[in-house]
């Protein structure tokens, strides 16, 4: 079974989350949403979205770590969300799961801000095309640690704008909350083949 990672933290933008999380196990992925830990939170397990939702997550990050072993999931998605990019994007243990899931060549994607604040600053966007919220790739070198750090972080890499989502090898990004479907069935597509992706989509439309 394809197994996918969610991470979660105060402040996530609920659609980009749940979506994701809606559509992939409608493909039955094994999908774990995983809380990052935040001083703010409710509990380990139960980080609250930008607009005031709070979800009950499957573990939280601490859990997960010691359950997991040396098992790498078979993508990791980010949804976007301020501060709740940020908030994933401040713990080190994520970003390094992130770059070990990419050099491992699993599947690695990223929603509206968080593509430019966590992605971008573990250095797998180099030699990618990529899309973002639009606004957010201002703040690259501050995300990335500086001008000198953004610029090796980024080398190479190309902005696509105005489209929902881009592939680019093993990464996919996404623009924003209003693409959060297409997104979803881009994973779906990716991970759980063509045919099923499409009789998901064909079934939760009104024809």
């Amino acid at each position: 079974m394809t197994k996918v990672l969610v991470f979660l933290a105060d402040g996530f933008e609920e659609i980009e989350a749940l979506t994701v999380v809606d559509y992939l196990r409608r493909a039955e992925a094994d999908v774990s949403m995983v809380a990052v830990p935040v001083v703010t939170m409710k509990a380990p397990d139960m980080p609250t979205g930008a607009h005031g939702i709070t979800v009950r997550a499957d573990c939280g990050l601490e859990e997960y770590l010691r359950s997991s072993g040396s098992g790498l999931p078979d993508c990791i998605f980010v949804p976007g969300g301020m501060p709740g990019a940020a908030n994933i994007g401040a713990d080190e243990r994520v970003l390094q799961l992130i770059v070990k899931c990419f050099d491992a060549g699993k599947l690695v994607s990223a929603i509206c801000a968080a593509p430019a604040v966590v992605l971008a600053k573990t250095g797998i966007l180099a030699g990618h095309k990529y899309t973002c919220y639009p606004g957010m790739e201002d703040g690259l070198s501050e995300y990335c640690g500086g001008p000198s750090r953004m610029m090796e972080c980024m080398k190479e890499s190309t902005l696509v704008r105005g489209i929902p989502f881009i592939t680019d090898g093993t990464i996919v990004t996404g623009r924003g909350p209003g693409c959060a479907e297409q997104f979803a069935m881009e994973l779906v597509r990716i991970l759980s083949g063509e045919k099923l992706a499409v009789r998901i989509h064909d079934s939760s439309i009104q024809r």
